[in-house]
């Protein structure tokens, strides 16, 4: 077998190595170079459009002051600052949906020129070097209605501003890369320059992936515009292997940009791939240079939020299970509020705090009606129910009924977790005397289970407190109610 630097990767003896562009929409209001609204989704066709977008002669572009603030953030949550300075280029390629007949990126000096993203896949970390990151504006988008011998045209996407965060080639598995696209929609999200809404094209991934014998590149191809982290896996690995079958076969690979069928988890040829010199690279001359102070740097930090893989290892130590921590890590408003309770309550509060978002408040949240943007909760409301909890004034049963009605609290309605505890009657009732009464009568009325429990037969106990419990109708102190059977039996 070849000696590589990555023996572990292998498959059936070439080494895979993988590279991904990201394009990041920016969650502006207006577009990169035009007050044009920025958000497409669900807007009729052509209508978020001006003379700047139509590429119409004369019309000169204006640079949006909020993408380049996006950026810097951008640039933070990367592990890097962004340069201070930067520019524009035209590259020109001729496409329908493209009206300029180039686009406006950078090419020569990007905002952002470094950075890495930390992923971890079974267990071992990995560090991916970030080349590169690019201010651009999107082109429009080309539709092909079924059965019609015409494509039509929607310019609505035309400037809308993005991020291309280019990587390095260095992964070498498919997992990597679909973690790494994972880490890179959370990265983005906390960063909050993008909703990252996959399912409409903010966040999208083209896939880079060569074979090799050696430590080399081999001769790759990009698989484009890829909108979920299991594409980008199922891509990576069906590429691998339908090179190495045609390396097998003594064939070439051929450089080429390929799309992907989710229906049928190929990818397939689109055309050849070009390179920077088709493109014609020349500085933009409508746009001046952006230059950068550092106290505008400095400014701009200040303002940015705990990244997620910093929240991961705090939910860690917690002693979460991985499902739990990527439930409440993937909702910016579950990893936020989750960090105000880490800064501000003791382990064991914020362990059941976390324990509440990840499953009974995540089960509201994915109804038709309520999102974890519209749940109303608080750090406040969300300790004074875990103390009433840990006091045992509410059973886990009645913490649920009261996390539902803070979740879908309405103005005018009590927000105080023990006022709802008390008017939905849910109050655990911890007075040993009226529970002793209770705890005689069910003893009374089970006699065979009592006389188990009286020779040793501790599983029933269990039956015992669930009678208890319905004869409270759930509102007797479970651990109270035992104590007292095992009194009241002489144990």
């Amino acid at each position: 077998m070849t000696s590589v630097s990555h023996p572990q990767f292998l498959v059936d003896g070439y080494l895979p190595t993988i590279g991904i562009e990201c394009h990041v929409q920016f969650s502006t209001k207006t577009k990169l170079f035009a007050g044009v609204g920025n958000d497409a989704r669900g807007a009729e066709p052509n209508s978020l459009v001006s003379h700047i977008c139509l590429g119409m002669p004369g019309a000169l572009p204006v640079l949006n002051e909020k993408a380049v603030e996006y950026a810097t953030r951008a640039a933070f949550a990367l592990g890097t600052e962004p340069q201070k300075f930067s520019q524009f280029d035209r590259k020109h390629y001729f496409y329908p949906d493209l009206p300029l007949g180039y686009q406006i990126t950078q090419f020569n000096n990007p905002i952002i020129a470094d950075g890495q993203v930390d992923i971890e896949v079974d267990g071992q970390k990995y560090t991916i070097r970030i080349h590169e990151a690019h201010l651009e504006a999107d082109a429009g988008k080309n539709t092909h209605p079924s059965g019609a011998d015409y494509s039509l045209v929607d310019l609505n996407r035309a400037g809308t501003p993005l991020l291309e965060i280019v990587s390095e080639p260095e992964m070498h598995t498919p997992a990597q890369a679909r973690t790494y696209a994972k880490q890179l929609y959370r990265l983005m999200k906390y960063a909050e320059v993008s909703d990252v809404d996959l399912f409409h094209g903010n966040m999208r991934f083209d896939v880079n992936v060569s074979v090799s014998k050696d430590d080399g590149l081999g001769t790759r191809t990009e698989t484009k515009n890829l909108n979920s982290f299991k594409s980008v896996e199922k891509a990576a690995e069906f590429e691998i292997k339908r090179q190495i079958e045609l390396l097998e076969k003594g064939e070439i690979i051929d450089q080429e940009t390929r799309g992907w069928d989710d229906a049928t988890q190929k990818t397939f040829s689109q055309r050849g791939k070009e390179e920077a010199h088709d493109y014609r690279y020349m500085p933009e001359p409508d746009i001046p240079p952006i230059v950068l102070e550092q106290s505008y740097i400095d400014a701009i930090k200040k303002t940015m939020s705990t990244m997620p893989h910093v929240l991961i290892e705090k939910l860690r130590k917690l002693g979460l299970d991985n499902s739990a921590i990527d439930t409440i890590v993937d909702s910016l408003p579950a990893g936020k509020l989750m960090l105000k309770v880490l800064a501000n309550q003791d382990e064991k509060t914020a362990k059941r705090i976390a324990n509440w978002l990840a499953s009974e408040v995540q089960s509201l949240v994915t109804t038709e009606t309520l999102t974890w943007e519209t749940a109303k909760l608080d750090v406040a409301q969300l300790t004074q129910l875990a103390n009433l909890a840990e006091e045992n004034k509410v059973s886990s049963t009645g913490a649920k009924v009261v996390l539902e009605a803070l979740v879908h609290q309405k103005d005018g309605d009590s927000s105080d977790p023990l006022t709802i505890a008390k008017e939905r009657d849910v109050l655990q009732v911890s007075d040993e005397a009226e529970i002793e009464k209770i705890v005689a009568t069910v003893i009374a009325n089970n006699k065979q289970a009592s006389e188990d429990v009286a020779n040793g037969e501790m599983k029933a106990i269990g039956f015992l407190v669930g009678q208890v419990m319905k004869e409270s109708r759930g509102k007797a102190n479970p651990a109270l109610a035992q104590k007292l059977i095992k009194k009241i039996l002489g144990l």
